[in-house]
């Protein structure tokens, strides 16, 4: 990833930097205009009720959009653009309706790339959405989460080109590797569509790992694999049907039936709020193995088997501390 140009700042930017830190600087990097809460106004609202700071928030973003002071790495990826606008409308899903609880999160580096290799299921695939919410609002180093995302969604109008603005990829191993070399965090549901997609009866099961492609870029690169594991996303959607020829017609994977949906029209798209419980465990290391070690079939297959099956004895633990699916 192209590091991050440093960008002028003009007026009540340079305000907020002196705010800040005591010095009154004539340029500021991009991450650290990030960390300042996007500029502007924001900076001198310390004491000011929270609509007003971020009303000023929101200011200052619409007046660099305007002035064309913002940055796009080379996959797509705005920063700004994703904390001033996308990550907050997560908020409540994350804090009121699921009630998510991270557990483990010291096991995630707070610098470095690394690969979060996570369990897939919901129907939609807001266990991705959590999971990064978790990774930047309750990691100490806030860290955004890279997700690698299944073609469908960069060939869907608008949600494609909101899944690059967010940072995701294509789930492959050239985009993978060269965001774990440039020191991100990756994050990778290997599960795929099979997970997501699968039976109410099935939930908790997990579904093939594919053919390990994730551990071999990981070996290329290095980086610890760190299992995550989810639970609460199989109930948001019950799914008990699948209307094959719907799904054929639009181009999707499966057409789900649920208790609600499609009986009850929009209002059977709202998730069940169930609990959430987010746990990530502790990093595989992929640097003993070697320059070449992801050659080695053989190794691949065993790591893939090794993460595969930590995240599912880490699920079968959850499920049995929970008392109940609403409640937790």
């Amino acid at each position: 990833m192209a590091e991050a140009r440093v960008i002028p700042l003009h007026g009540a930017d340079r305000e907020a930097a002196r705010g800040r830190g005591g010095r009154a600087p004539e340029q500021v990097s991009a991450p650290e205009a990030d960390e300042a809460g996007g500029g502007g106004a924001a900076g001198d609202g310390a004491g000011a009720p929270e609509w007003e700071r971020r009303l000023a928030e929101l200011l200052g973003f619409a007046r660099r959009r305007l002035q064309g002071e913002y940055e796009v790495d080379e996959f797509g990826f705005d920063r700004e653009l994703t904390d001033t606008v996308l990550m907050p409308p997560l908020r409540p899903l994350y804090e009121k309706w699921f009630r998510v609880e991270a557990i483990g999160v010291h096991n995630v580096p707070g610098r470095g790339g690394a690969l979060i290799v996570a369990n897939h299921s919901g129907t939609l695939p807001l266990d991705a959405l959590m999971t990064a919410f978790a990774v930047r609002n309750d990691h100490p180093a806030r860290r955004h989460l890279r997700m690698l995302g299944a073609d469908l969604v960069f060939r869907t109008p608008v949600l494609g080109a909101l899944a690059r603005k967010s940072g995701q990829t294509l789930a492959c191993n050239p985009d993978a590797e060269r965001l774990l070399r440039s020191g991100e965090l990756v994050g990778v549901w290997p599960e795929g569509f099979k997970g997501i997609g699968k039976p109410f009866k099935d939930r908790y099961k997990l579904q093939r790992f594919g053919r390990g492609g994730f551990v071999s870029a990981a070996l290329n690169t290095g980086v610890p694999i760190i299992p995550c594991s989810i639970v609460g996303a199989e109930e948001i959607y019950p799914k008990i049907g699948d209307v094959k020829p719907l799904a054929r017609l639009f181009g999707f994977p499966y057409f789900p039936v649920t208790p609600f949906f499609p009986w009850l029209g929009p209002l059977g798209a709202v998730p069940l709020p169930s609990k959430w419980y987010i746990e990530f465990g502790e990093p595989i290391r992929t640097d003993v193995y070697g320059e070449h070690a992801a050659d080695d079939p053989m190794l691949v297959f065993n790591l893939t088997d090794q993460v595969r099956e930590t995240i599912q004895q880490t699920l079968y633990r959850l499920l049995t501390q929970r008392r109940n699916v609403f409640l937790g």
